[in-house]
């Protein structure tokens, strides 16, 4: 199967920049979109975007500007950039696979464990 693993996550001041990571490891899928979500507790989870097999990223209108979303994928890594954090983007960020394994041909939607992100003076 395939593992997901977030990293980068942790506490920023207002207005700082994070750059977090997504590594999938395991079983590779044929192709596979792979996005970013994030969820504050007792709120409903947001997508914050999501990167396709070909193609640009595509990021939420409310966050366009600040977060962008890139892929490595030979080093099978989804990155998340933000910018100019604000207190409210304070949320366990978590990334997100689905598609079809190269082995089986099954097709697997795959969640990581998450990190937190706290934005704080």
């Amino acid at each position: 199967q395939v593992q997901l693993k977030e990293s980068g996550g942790g506490l920023v001041q207002p207005g700082g920049s994070l750059r977090l990571s997504c590594q999938a490891s395991g079983s590779s899928f044929r192709r596979s979109d792979m996005g970013w979500y994030r969820q504050v507790p007792g709120k409903v989870r947001e997508l914050i975007g999501y990167s396709p097999p070909f193609g640009a990223a595509i990021v939420a209108d409310s966050l366009k500007g600040r977060f962008t979303i890139s892929r490595d994928t030979t080093k099978r890594t989804l990155f998340l950039h933000m910018d100019n954090l604000k207190v409210e983007d304070t949320a366990v960020y978590s990334c997100n696979a689905y598609g079809k394994l190269a082995n089986s041909g099954e097709y697997v939607e795959v969640w990581g464990q998450g990190t937190l992100v706290t934005v704080s003076s």
